[in-house]
């Protein structure tokens, strides 16, 4: 059966399916007799995406693109998959990442280096080469057509410099990637439930910050994050986020995480941070547990940069 959300604007929210339902977005754009997948997943999230389009009555032969907003395997991780079986299709991606998806192999040798062969097959399957000619790169501000509904590519680093975010005319939305945070179920009743998130290896603050202000000078009325769903009114939490950034500097600055042996307790003091800024989340509850592997992986990031900060 198909996991999925219809949302308006013809705009779907697959679930990805990514170690928990409800962690990992897919968003189906359809437009007249075209559509649009934005994000991957990973190959384990094909099958659902495929059941979707079954659901909905779309054929295979329908889908104009596939875009990964960057290519973290949580995002790009199917999109090889994905190539194979919509034939018709054109992968879009940013110019940073796509040598990445001709030659993934050195993403893929760089993730098994961090989880081990095993929980790497576990977690993203099967990751081939696409075909150089089945790729289309997308400069800052390219538009783009899915029938006579207009996509426009904002390149917006700070999460990672392979990353656009995709501006929706016909939504007023942005399709925000990472580049503005995640918002779990749990989160978005939370006056600051929007929180950045920093995963190894390209976090940077001041291009963040700059991203994020750049989305906003679009004016859209909603974020579609890929973790997760569709966060509405983001004006009322933009200047909560740009505090978040800081607030990780902060705490890089307070804590310094470059020390040896200093890991665990800089997660811990990002965790308290986080959980205490989402109005006193309770530590042993829901919202801890859910946030539980992007508070270690923050923490990692955070830390790699100030090292390399202070090497700098």
């Amino acid at each position: 059966m198909a996991e999925y959300a219809a949302l308006e604007h013809g705009i779907y929210c697959v679930d990805a399916l990514y170690v928990h339902p409800q962690v990992a977005s897919i968003y189906l754009l359809r437009e007249g007799d075209e559509v649009a997948i934005i994000e991957t997943g990973t190959y384990h999230s094909v099958s659902n995406v495929l059941a979707t389009l079954e659901a909905l009555n779309i054929a295979k032969s329908q889908v104009k693109y596939v875009i990964p907003t960057h290519v973290h395997l949580d995002h790009a991780g199917g999109a090889s998959e994905m190539i194979r079986h919509f034939r018709e299709a054109s992968l879009i991606i940013h110019p940073r990442g796509a040598v990445h998806m001709i030659d993934p192999q050195k993403l893929i040798a760089g993730t098994i280096g961090v989880y081990g062969e095993e929980k790497f097959k576990q977690l993203y399957g099967t990751i081939e080469p696409i075909a150089e000619d089945r790729i289309i790169i997308a400069e800052d501000l390219a538009c783009f057509e899915l029938s006579k509904r207009e996509l426009v590519f904002i390149d917006t680093p700070g999460h990672a410099r392979h990353h656009f975010c995709i501006y929706d005319k016909v939504s007023d939305g942005v399709f925000t990637g990472d580049t503005f945070g995640i918002s779990y179920a749990a989160m978005k009743q939370f006056d600051r439930g929007l929180v950045p998130t920093t995963p190894p290896t390209q976090f940077d603050p001041q291009p963040l910050h700059e991203s994020v202000t750049r989305i906003m000078s679009f004016n859209p009325t909603k974020l579609y994050l890929t973790h997760y769903g569709e966060f509405k009114n983001p004006t009322a939490q933009v200047a909560s986020f740009h505090r978040w950034i800081d607030a990780y500097v902060g705490l890089c600055e307070q804590e310094n995480p470059a020390l040896p042996g200093a890991d665990k307790d800089f997660e811990a003091a990002l965790g308290e941070m986080i959980l205490n800024g989402l109005d006193g989340a309770d530590t042993n509850g829901e919202i801890a547990r859910v946030l539980k592997t992007d508070i270690r992986l923050n923490a990692q990031g955070l830390a790699y940069w100030w090292r390399n900060t202070q090497i700098g």
